[in-house]
């Protein structure tokens, strides 16, 4: 079984990004992108021919954009707050005095993680709604990675920390039944 995990990529002021954000949401399993803020679009039916942006979005996307699900709020807020009401525990990926490294966070439900502007980073009015804070830790002379790059190392660390959890309580389940 996947986890229940929702990407919430905020003010991404790249098409090309959106539409790698598609790609990496799409092969980790996600179950819905929210785009926020001035987040770009797919295309919808509304309108015939693709605009600009959303020919890059489609050049990056290779047809994920077609193949999960995702949803615009202008702003954030109504998004998390529709989110916490589900049940979703918020995580933001962001290099911040208080996040942990990701490979340490362990998923324990329900999971929408944010991603945000590259060159400024997520609000720290939007980091107090989050219930998380998750870094890749920097090894080079970069403070940060692309943000379609960091969504897929730390959303594959989450998920596998999900599946190994999930593997230890089938194997303590199965023993407990055993006796």
């Amino acid at each position: 079984m996947h986890m229940n995990l929702v990407i919430i990529a905020h003010n991404i002021r790249s098409a090309y990004n959106i539409g790698a954000i598609f790609r990496a949401a799409d092969g980790m399993g996600a179950k819905k992108i929210y785009l926020t803020g001035y987040s770009a679009c797919p295309h919808t039916e509304k309108y015939v021919y693709l605009r600009p942006h959303e020919k890059m979005i489609s050049k990056t996307a290779l047809g994920a954009e077609k193949s999960i699900a995702w949803v615009y709020f202008k702003s954030i807020g109504q998004a998390l707050k529709g989110l916490k009401s589900e049940g979703f525990e918020i995580v933001a990926l962001e290099q911040h005095p208080s996040s942990i490294p990701y490979s340490k966070y362990r998923p324990a439900g329900k999971v929408a993680m944010v991603v945000g502007n590259e060159p400024r980073g997520i609000d720290a009015r939007i980091l107090r709604q989050c219930d998380r804070i998750i870094e890749i830790p920097m090894r080079g002379q970069k403070n940060s990675l692309n943000v379609a790059v960091a969504l897929g190392v730390a959303g594959y660390g989450i998920l596998e920390a999900d599946a190994r959890r999930n593997t230890k309580q089938k194997i303590c389940h199965s023993k407990r039944n055993k006796r």
